[in-house]
């Protein structure tokens, strides 16, 4: 009899793997983490006025583009052929999207000492945050390129500038600018408002405030350096990720929670029984861009109305062939998007002033050696991708005279 009763209760266990209560909580977890992330996401593009997220696929590259043209006179004559206006977009490899994957762990010992909330959950919550930064910080190091540079005396004005400049822009390219972000440090913020009250928002942990000092919305963040304004239009921002929930990945065996409304990234949660860690596991390509660079303002604050050329120090060196000279140029260039410009004159060097177009001086990538003639001046700048002079400096060539 005692051994039907055991048989008995061998017929109500629970099966092996079934799901149970702590397979549920680990889901939730995943979820509300995914889930979280999206929702912080998707506030910043309603915000920024992007509508969707464009897919890619892993690894493709992503391009920035710069409209070129001119718009022909409509002065014509009766009968006489009208001319032609050409616009072309010349488009250049700037970046490529790709899924980056990142880790957490929690040891058992930390999780005994403190508690689940203090050691799992109050993580998830500054690993979700770091996230976010990742793709802060790209987005950040990309508007930094931007090439309508100009200079006001007042950071009001500053501001008001960088917002019609690149509506001009726009204008220029046959492009409406439907509205226009602007990027400020936080400090001049507070400077300017001194005790006024404002109320300011928070979207995937960038601040911002709506419709102030003529702009849609002006970003406030410690990223941008003090008296420097940044802008572009809203148009000119886009948004891509990679699915984290590729189908190749799950057929490998790596499946991620993801949130299928937004799918911007994926997170698993599991138990690393061989050193009593819980760990997690995020995977996410997601990038904020402005397609055109050249739509971007930087507008710099100070006491003068003239932007200052910056200075560069050049030296020259014979060179390993005759008529060659090795130049080197200190500091570096201060952006992957500049280029380096030279010219040689016999009798001084020559005058360069900030903004300056260089476009027709010859091109130097920064190591070659260069012909040239002893005891010539030569001339070196760094301009930005729009030809114009940002720093420049000179030095009297040593060439190698050859036997």
């Amino acid at each position: 009899m005692k051994k039907d009763k055991m048989k008995d209760l061998q017929v109500f266990a629970a099966p092996v793997n079934v799901t149970g209560d702590a397979q549920i909580q680990v889901r939730a977890r995943e979820i509300d983490f995914v889930t979280s992330f999206g929702k912080n996401m998707q506030a910043l593009l309603d915000v920024m006025g992007i509508t969707r997220m464009i897919r890619k696929e892993n690894g493709s590259v992503l391009k920035t583009k710069k409209v070129t043209g001119v718009l022909q006179s409509g002065d014509v004559a009766e009968g006489d052929e009208i001319p032609m206006s050409q616009y072309a977009v010349e488009e250049t490899e700037f970046d490529s999207i790709r899924i980056a994957k990142y880790r957490k762990g929690v040891s058992l010992e930390a999780i005994a000492e403190k508690g689940y909330e203090a050691a799992v959950a109050l993580t998830d919550e500054e690993f979700k945050s770091d996230l976010q930064n990742v793709v802060t910080d790209k987005f950040y190091n990309q508007l930094k390129l931007g090439s309508l540079v100009g200079h006001e005396s007042t950071w009001q004005m500053a501001v008001a500038m960088a917002i019609g400049r690149v509506k001009d822009k726009f204008k220029k390219m046959k492009r409406t600018a439907t509205g226009v972000a602007v990027w400020v440090n936080t400090l001049d913020v507070y400077k300017y408002i001194g005790a006024a009250d404002i109320t300011i928002q928070t979207a995937f942990g960038m601040d911002y405030i709506k419709n102030f000092l003529g702009a849609d919305i002006v970003f406030v963040s410690s990223e941008i350096p003090e008296n420097t304004v940044v802008a572009t239009p809203l148009n000119n921002l886009v948004a891509y990720y990679v699915d984290p929930a590729d189908s190749e990945f799950v057929k490998a065996g790596l499946s991620y929670t993801t949130d299928p409304a937004t799918g911007f990234i994926g997170f698993h949660a599991q138990g690393n029984y061989d050193r009593a860690i819980s760990d997690m596991f995020a995977i996410m390509g997601v990038r904020l861009f402005a397609e055109y660079l050249d739509a971007i303002a930087h507008i710099s604050v100070g006491g003068s109305d003239t932007q200052t050329l910056g200075k560069l120090t050049v030296k020259s060196e014979a060179g390993s062939e005759a008529g060659k000279t090795k130049l080197t140029v200190e500091p570096q260039s201060a952006s992957i998007r500049n280029i380096y410009k030279y010219k040689t004159n016999a009798s001084q060097a020559s005058e360069v002033t900030y903004g300056m177009d260089v476009k027709t001086w010859p091109k130097w990538d920064g190591k070659s050696e260069v012909a040239a003639t002893a005891g010539h001046h030569i001339t070196v700048v760094e301009a930005d991708q729009n030809y114009k002079a940002i720093r420049s400096g000179g030095v009297v060539a040593d060439v190698n005279p050859g036997e």
